[in-house]
């Protein structure tokens, strides 16, 4: 997290209250005096043997592409020359994951580049509630019709968090039934649906962003 610059200082655990102590006897907002005092109880890290960061080359590489099935067929091709396990274990993982869902994570990781993280909050709390918003309808389809339709309405209806939830916690088969199957199938408007203004009828994201203190 440090070397994406997610994270300024890294620091032992046992050193939080300490530190929490500190910055609460600070009586300013200037960044300085705030790093100056991390920086007091801060501790050295260093990258994990098996860190993916030893492999930034190959991430560049294979990730750089502006599709997900040229993402794929990257790591494909990397996979045949070096056998690399990082590699093999990151190709299956995307195989393994629903169509659609690496689609929408990909156009969203790119439009957050972009962005700021208000900006970010709001667009992922938009695309959480389109990606469930027909599962009130199941629920309601469900509840009303005859049993002989409730598989068609849940097959046709299925969202995906419920179907990865099924495939890892509860029949722990670890084959979910994506829809659609496969990144072929995946049309532009069902990615762009994830990103459309949410309907009057939902609440937006409030952010407390009056409460905040700039710096000064």
């Amino acid at each position: 997290m440090i070397f994406c610059g997610l994270a300024t200082h890294y620091a032992h655990s046992s050193k939080l209250a300490l530190i929490e102590e500190q910055l609460g006897k600070l009586d300013t907002d200037d960044p300085s005096v705030i790093e100056t005092s991390l920086e007091k109880y801060s501790d050295l890290v260093y990258l994990d043997n098996i860190s993916v960061l030893h492999r930034i080359e190959i991430l560049d590489k294979c990730f750089s592409h502006d599709t997900v099935e040229e993402i794929i067929d990257s790591l494909e091709s990397e996979t045949s020359k070096t056998n690399d396990a990082w590699c093999i274990s990151t190709l299956r993982r995307l195989k393994e994951a629903s169509p659609l869902g690496l689609k929408v994570s990909s156009k969203s990781i790119r439009e957050g580049r972009f962005q700021t993280l208000d900006q970010c909050l709001i667009r992922e709390y938009q695309m959480s509630l389109q990606g469930i918003s027909n599962q009130v309808y199941i629920l309601l389809i469900i509840f009303l019709i005859k049993q002989t339709l409730m598989i068609l309405v849940t097959y046709f209806f299925s969202v995906l968090f419920l179907k990865g939830v099924r495939a890892r916690m509860v029949d722990k088969d670890l084959a979910p039934k994506w829809n659609p199957p496969s990144l072929e199938q995946v049309s532009k408007d069902m990615v762009e649906h994830y990103f459309s203004p949410l309907s009057k009828s939902e609440p937006g994201l409030e952010l407390p962003t009056e409460l905040r203190e700039a710096f000064t």
